[in-house]
């Protein structure tokens, strides 16, 4: 028997996300707009099945070639044919819907594995009956031998992303360890290159000397300078007692129809910045410069207020085991005026509740960067997952100096956090009901919060090349101990490439904590329409939702490596322990015996110490989180967060023992249904699907009409390049 956590449920959720207004209601030059934009998301997001890992692509490919030629409805009676029982048939369909959403094999949110729920000679059965093995025999045969038995292997290291021996990775070849990442951050930092759009392939010649190759994102696969091109530093270098070989061209085929439908979106931008924006992406994506991609993005904090919204990249490096990778995404949203007001007036108050953080004023930014914060309906995002909400762009200089934007993604919150009372685990059954009716408003000013104040807030300390600070080192004091700070950022160090491993998840706790400590202030719950007894609702609910968070978090947890798989979640159980140390009976957390027999376990919240104990608690939390990373103190850091990530079972409340309830009775993770959008003579339509495993599923059958099987062979040609690399 399978651990449940390995497959997907029959009845996990999925939901239709609903564009249909939104979309009417834009201008034709507008929906022309956003669709060469969302063309260009959809071919860069099938790079993820790349990044994730070797059998992703073949994988995708396999079900492409079957679902087709033929939709769910004309498989199941070949299902039947095959011996495949409704239940059976139902859960292939949902193990497709999964590939597709998470652009891989892995969940993108906890990086498990997941593998069909249905026994492996019955989905080949089905393969082989289907009428692509029919039209191609040889071509579904070498494919099922490709992948069918990487498709369902649960070895050890398969079972999650990882490096070395922790796991599975396609950001590095698979005899790349950590000592491999740390050198190869070294060498990137010392050429002023960013790790974002790379992959990192190492090879061992006959005498034990390393060479690694530094594989850059490109349309462009030639090394030498190339018309149009500026600042080239694509060559063989020496380092150390190794070789790096800087070289272009990773994911050309799709980086180049990324190039091209952006070029195609500039004749519909909405002014100058648009267009430069676009241009710059082109160039970035064509040459694999991420100083291009930083250009753009000045010229997308200064789009102020667009109709239509769009971001698109090598963005979060959650899934990067070293943390300095990023991974394709691109989104396309239309805004909602209504919400981005209420947003917008966060905007105009976030000067005064700077001050309100519980650090002094020279760890703030020297100046607070008025961003655009707009809550948008997606219309595209494609990548492994849909968030919700987005604090962009993630290069901390710009951050610092120069400006970033909020987005809260109102049409993912209006159906992703919908929750069935008799499915509702782990609290009071007296909190069940007001954690139904609050939890969607009181996430949203969390999410405000957290990425407007959370990830817009604080100073990094900062050495240049020249040996200039931004700061005075002869009176900025450490608030913990009082003494002159002694370390800070150098060169080309940054907040990523410092703190590596852990920065994603320290700085979505830092976020978090942000939330939580801001959420009480009546000017921010006034502004989101929140008063008098229902401000109280929301300040507890809150609350209640970080700490029954931080529970679920330990689905995320791997004993066996003792390493997290997910960023926030490993955040949210950070506060947890934070929250419990605090006592005076702020948070019980108690094992009992559910209705059926089964352990179970009960969190819960006393409200009447949200502000006497679990304030004071958050706040000097949130002050030291702050103070070691202004510093660039990662020992320090370090020392701090692995401690309050620890799971262990030395005493209550048992975290390793609770992690087995927290298995047995989680809840998958929602799936969503994206629109497609195609021209039909001068006007744009809109392909809506249906909130199911088959909506899901035609919505990517229908993704690329014109040029799936030209798409299909060049990713397939990309991962047989690679395959030597993973063994």
């Amino acid at each position: 028997m399978v651990d449940s956590q390995y497959y997907l449920p029959n009845d996990v959720g999925i939901a239709a996300l609903d564009c249909a207004e939104a979309f009417r209601l834009l201008s034709p030059r507008e929906q022309l707009y956003a669709h060469y934009v969302s063309r260009a998301a959809w071919y860069g997001g099938l790079a993820v099945l790349l990044q994730t890992s070797p059998e992703s692509t073949p994988v995708y490919v396999l079900l492409q070639r079957l679902l087709r030629r033929q939709p769910p409805a004309e498989l199941e009676g070949v299902a039947t044919a095959a011996g495949l029982t409704p239940e059976e048939f139902q859960a292939f369909l949902v193990y497709a819907a999964g590939v597709y959403s998470n652009m891989g094999n892995y969940k993108s949110f906890g990086d498990t594995k997941f593998i069909p729920n249905l026994p492996q000679e019955k989905l080949k059965a089905l393969v082989w009956q289907s009428q692509a093995f029919r039209d191609n025999p040889d071509q579904m045969e070498e494919l099922w031998s490709t992948c069918g038995d990487l498709m369902y292997s649960l070895e050890e290291r398969q079972k999650q992303l990882g490096l070395g021996e922790e796991g599975i990775t396609t950001y590095f070849s698979g005899n790349c360890c950590l000592e491999d990442a740390e050198l190869a951050q070294k060498f990137l930092d010392s050429k002023n290159l960013s790790a974002y759009n790379t992959r990192l392939f190492k090879k061992i010649s006959p005498e034990g000397r390393r060479s690694y190759e530094v594989r850059l994102a490109s349309a462009v696969k030639e090394d030498g300078p190339v018309d149009g091109e500026t600042g080239n530093q694509c060559g063989r270098y020496e380092f150390g007692e190794a070789v790096f070989e800087v070289r272009r061209g990773d994911y050309a085929p799709l980086m180049k129809m990324v190039a091209e439908n952006l070029e195609k979106a500039q004749e519909y931008a909405a002014g100058e910045n648009q267009r430069r924006m676009l241009e710059e992406y082109v160039r970035s994506f064509t040459f694999g410069s991420v100083e291009a991609h930083k250009e753009g993005s000045r010229f997308w904090i200064k789009d102020r207020g667009p109709i239509v919204e769009c971001y698109i990249g090598f963005i979060e490096s959650y899934r990067d085991p070293f943390g300095s990778r990023g991974e394709f995404e691109g989104f396309v949203a239309v805004v909602n005026k209504a919400m981005s007001a209420r947003f917008a007036r966060l905007v105009g108050s976030a000067e005064v509740l700077l001050p309100e953080l519980p650090w002094p004023s020279e760890f703030e930014k020297d100046r607070f960067l008025r961003p655009d914060f707009t809550s948008l309906d997606v219309l595209t995002f494609a990548g492994s997952g849909i968030p919700a909400g987005i604090n962009i762009p993630n290069y901390d200089d710009i951050r610092q100096t120069e400006g970033f934007k909020n987005v809260s993604l109102g049409n993912v919150l209006a159906v992703a956090y919908t929750t069935q009372k008799e499915k509702l685990t782990f609290l009071e059954e007296t909190d069940k009901d007001l954690y139904i009716k609050w939890k969607g408003p009181a996430f949203e000013v969390q999410v405000g919060l957290h990425e407007l104040l959370g990830h817009g807030s604080g100073k990094l300390f900062v050495q240049d090349e020249k040996g200039n600070f931004n700061f005075d080192q002869k009176s900025v004091r450490n608030p913990e101990t009082g003494e002159l700070i002694s370390s800070w950022y150098k060169g080309n160090e940054t907040w990523d490439s410092k703190f590596s491993t852990i920065a994603s998840s320290y700085e979505e706790c830092r976020a978090e904590c942000v939330g939580l400590y801001l959420c009480l202030n009546e000017a921010v719950l006034s502004i989101f329409g929140h008063e008098g007894q229902a401000a109280e609702e929301v300040v507890f609910v809150n609350w209640l939702t970080m700490v029954r968070a931080g529970l679920l978090a330990l689905e995320f947890y791997t004993p066996e490596t003792r390493s997290w798989r997910q960023a926030h979640m490993q955040a949210r159980f950070v506060i947890l322990r934070v929250l419990l140390e605090a006592g005076q009976g702020l948070v019980t957390l108690r094992p009992t015996t559910g209705a059926d027999g089964q352990p179970d376990a009960v969190i819960a919240l006393d409200r009447d110490k949200i502000r006497s104990v679990g304030v004071p608690a958050i706040e000097r939390f949130l002050r030291r989180l702050q103070v070691h990373k202004a510093t660039a103190d990662v020992e320090g850091g370090r020392a701090l967060y692995e401690g309050y990530s620890a799971v262990t079972d030395d005493e209550p409340p048992h975290f390793l023992r609770l992690r087995q309830t927290v298995l047995l009775r989680k809840e998958p993770r929602k799936m969503f249904v994206q629109a497609n959008t195609r021209v039909k003579g001068e006007a744009v339509e809109l392909l809506e699907y249906e909130g199911t495993a088959a909506g899901l599923i035609r919505s990517f059958a229908d993704r690329f009409p014109e040029d799936a099987e030209r798409i299909e062979e060049g990713l397939l040609e990309l991962s047989r390049r690679d395959a030597p690399c993973w063994c």
